[in-house]
């Protein structure tokens, strides 16, 4: 988890689309949210965060590959204190382990 999430930024994360889309429902909370495509626009207490993502090459570490998708987070209208709320959130239900 980060201390500080900037109004735009972008990720690389190992999951396959699908796994994505069915985490998606969860992490987004009780706010609501529309998606078209591979893009979800949701509106968060006064602003609005737009997320697109796109199905990239998987990442090749000896024999394993792993899916990749990149992900670009917009806020807008929201400060760094609701953006911060939201991503804590977000990031939690995200967040996969391993061992």
């Amino acid at each position: 988890m980060q201390a500080h999430y900037a109004e735009r930024f972008e990720r690389d994360m190992a999951c396959t689309e699908a796994e994505w889309l069915r985490w998606l429902p969860q992490a987004m909370g009780a706010h609501p949210w529309q998606r078209q495509g591979a893009s979800l626009r949701a509106d968060i207490d006064q602003g609005q965060l737009a997320i697109d993502w796109q199905v990239v090459t998987p990442r090749a570490i000896a024999l394993m590959r792993l899916p990749r998708l990149v992900v670009a987070f917009h806020f807008s209208g929201l400060d760094d204190a609701q953006r911060h709320r939201f991503m804590k959130r977000f990031d939690l239900y995200m967040l996969r382990g391993g061992g």
